[in-house]
């Protein structure tokens, strides 16, 4: 059986290739590709810079994303306490093994224990950076990579993001124009996750349930980087 399905798949690829269709394929998923044509922008997110964080802050509230923001990025590591201090959660982070953000000022929470590296399943909160903050759907973009382990997104019950306010784009199209720059344009990561809110799901008897596949909380921390010197 496993010949004859061979011999058969084999017989539909010379055909294909014979005839140029393959060939004609091919071309036009490139072109697609490298192309990198938008799609429809809703005029909503149509905004001048103030108001496209705004609308990103309210657009993540709405769907039960909470933030907090801080003007520089050395307050992250205290609002990164208080936020896990005010939910009563464990001092404890799994943090992005991102040269950035192991570089802020962790030393200043004594009472904070932070390790770095890939999601273990008793890490209770984790700690990333974002791509992008979508104020379309107050969504995020995150992208794996060496220094951005997949896990990290899912696996903890609290997942909280730190995002500039100058990576807050308003619609998908500029998110995912952000995405093409910072890898050269002409290749994407393994993984890329948009993030709307803290997982939850309404299967059981149409009765909301969060942390269904994934983080129960999502926080968070925006950094007003825009206009400082």
């Amino acid at each position: 059986m496993t010949d004859r399905r061979s011999e058969i798949l084999g017989r539909v690829r010379r055909a294909l290739k014979a005839d140029g269709r393959d060939r004609t394929r091919q071309d036009a998923v490139k072109a697609r590709l490298t192309a990198k044509a938008r799609g429809p922008v809703p005029a909503r997110s149509a905004l001048a810079r103030p108001a496209v964080i705004d609308l990103f802050v309210a657009q993540a509230e709405a769907v039960a994303t909470s933030v907090a923001r801080v003007a520089t990025e050395g307050e992250v590591p205290k609002a990164v306490a208080d936020y896990l201090k005010g939910q009563n959660l464990p001092a404890e982070v799994r943090l992005s093994p991102d040269p950035v953000l192991e570089g802020l000022p962790w030393s200043e929470q004594p009472l904070l224990k932070v390790e770095s590296g890939r999601a273990r399943v008793e890490d209770p909160t984790s700690v990333t950076a974002a791509v992008a903050g979508v104020a379309e759907t107050g969504t995020l973009m995150l992208a794996s990579g060496p220094t951005a382990p997949t896990t990290l997104n899912f696996l903890p019950e609290n997942h909280i993001v730190v995002l500039k306010a100058s990576q807050v784009v308003g619609p998908y199209e500029d998110a995912w124009d952000r995405l093409y720059a910072a890898n050269g344009g002409g290749r994407l990561p393994r993984t890329v996750n948009f993030i709307t809110g803290p997982s939850r799901t309404g299967d059981i008897e149409q009765t909301i349930q969060m942390g269904a596949h994934g983080p129960r909380r999502l926080h968070v921390i925006l950094v007003e980087d825009e206009g400082q010197a």
